[in-house]
């Protein structure tokens, strides 16, 4: 059987630090030589989930800060707790990147808190309504055509063409609406999980919800920050985002997140608004 492409290739294990090789396919729109941010997370947040895994807790908060460029040289990761506790614990992962000079760049760093849960299915509350069509009763479009700005190489370049996406609803006014999939997994060799995928395509919002036109205006996001109220589950994330523009350069891109049952949480991305002229 071959093996399918995969966004990282693993390099092992030097002390308390795992190493990747990025490959072509978590390549960024804005740049060759940098990665987009949806592989990053995803990683980050695998290094979260499998560091002194206990079924008994679950991550109810994620942030992501991103501290630089995340070229395409190697990669490595160091995970620490940084408050331990029975009921409530808070994990960061660190993502830093090889320079020409055999020293390394801190580049990403996420931190999750991670809670005991409980049983409380006898007061769920979620307001927001599940996401709808399907994906399986939408028309499937390369990589992330349609969406918004995103036509020409913006939709098919590097990472978001290895995306699996059907859009359920193009209004930008009230949040388009999209269902994504990672078509590779995440690390070769490794089975990528749910929540694992989840993470890997969250980054997307910012493109999904944008009103702007690439070719006019950058708006590249500083931090993804995620809040679950259940763990999602499935091959497929729905995304509904919108864009928030400001007077003074910046913004915000604001989603509801969904899996095949409804809704999981919500992210939130800051953005640094630019005009390419």
């Amino acid at each position: 059987m071959t093996e399918l492409p995969a966004y990282y290739l693993p390099l092992g294990r030097t002390g308390d630090h795992e190493h990747f090789m990025p490959t072509e396919h978590t390549v960024s729109v804005w740049g060759d030589d940098l990665q987009h941010g949806g592989p990053p997370i995803g990683l980050l947040a695998r290094s979260l989930l499998r560091h002194q895994p206990d079924p008994a807790h679950a991550f109810t908060r994620v942030t992501v800060d991103i501290l630089g460029a995340i070229g395409m040289a190697e990669n490595r990761i160091h995970t620490t707790v940084l408050r331990p506790g029975k009921q409530i614990s808070l994990v960061q992962s660190e993502l830093s990147v090889r320079q020409v000079d055999g020293t390394y760049r801190t580049a990403a760093r996420a931190q999750g808190w991670r809670m005991a849960t409980a049983e409380t299915s006898e007061i769920v509350h979620v307001p927001t309504p599940p996401l709808t069509p399907a994906p399986d009763e939408i028309e499937a479009a390369p990589g992330m055509t349609g969406i918004g700005p995103l036509v020409g190489e913006w939709a098919t370049k590097g990472f978001v063409g290895t995306l699996d996406c059907r859009i359920a609803s193009s209004d930008p006014e009230v949040g388009r609406e999209v269902w994504v999939r990672p078509n590779f997994p995440l690390v070769a060799g490794e089975q990528t999980t749910d929540i694992e995928k989840f993470f890997t395509v969250l980054d997307i919002a910012n493109g999904i919800g944008s009103t702007l036109a690439f070719s006019e205006w950058t708006f590249m996001n500083t931090d993804t920050t995620v809040h679950l109220h259940r763990q999602p589950v499935g091959e497929w994330t729905g995304i509904k985002a919108r864009m928030t523009v400001g007077p003074q350069g910046y913004g915000l891109t604001g989603a509801e997140l969904f899996d095949g049952s409804g809704a999981v949480g919500r992210s939130a991305q800051t953005l640094l608004i630019r005009s390419v002229g």
